[in-house]
């Protein structure tokens, strides 16, 4: 029988154990030249026991070996908000239509790590006094002529994009806010670093 840490490893479980290197960093488990030297280990490990070798001496940091199961995103799905608030960030399965109902509470959707395996998703705002921060993914486009506005703002920040998805935001926003941002990737020597949030991969 094969030693599981004889198994070979995909470029998904590479890029797993480096943003494992980059949650390190964040608790001050290593520094940025450590992080420089296992990142190199892990981008050429062939091999599950090459890899986790990377992770060994940090606790709490561990290569989960058998892949996660990915999830269907639906159709339409409702986030409701009063007077609170709620986050969707990560690896979170978007649908074709997200509706946002926010009566005075705060609403963040970070799109820029999710599963978006449609061109266009719409997102339908009901908001009355409420914030909603929205973090597209890098190249994407969004478009907000279709939101009502009624002693409300909206900033996109995003600058646009050229590729998909494609974002169209309709609805009403009353007396509440929109913020629209978009993930940038800079180039720091031989590494990419996300902006914002600090992500750290090989160019």
């Amino acid at each position: 029988m094969t030693d599981p840490k004889d198994f070979r490893v995909s470029d998904a479980e590479r890029e797993h154990v480096i943003g494992l290197l980059q949650k390190a960093i964040g608790q001050g488990l290593i520094t940025l030249d450590e992080f420089s030297t296992r990142t190199d280990v892990a981008l050429v490990a062939k091999t599950r026991g090459e890899l986790n070798a990377v992770l060994v001496d940090l606790p709490g940091m561990t290569h989960n070996e058998q892949a996660p199961k990915a999830v269907a995103p639906k159709d339409r799905v409702e986030i409701k908000n009063t007077m609170s608030s709620v986050s969707r960030k990560g690896q979170w399965a978007v649908p074709r239509e997200l509706v946002v109902r926010n009566r005075m509470g705060s609403t963040d959707l970070d799109f820029s790590e999710a599963d978006i395996p449609h061109a266009v998703v719409t997102v339908e705002l009901d908001v009355t006094a409420g914030s909603v921060s929205i973090l597209l993914p890098e190249g994407a486009t969004v478009d907000t002529e279709e939101i009502e506005m009624a002693a409300g703002s909206v900033s996109d920040k995003s600058g646009g994009g050229e590729g998909r998805p494609h974002f169209v935001l309709t609805g009403a926003v009353r007396a509440g806010s929109v913020q629209i941002k978009q993930v940038r990737m800079v180039r720091i020597g031989p590494y990419l670093v996300r902006m914002p949030g600090f992500r750290v991969r090989k160019a």
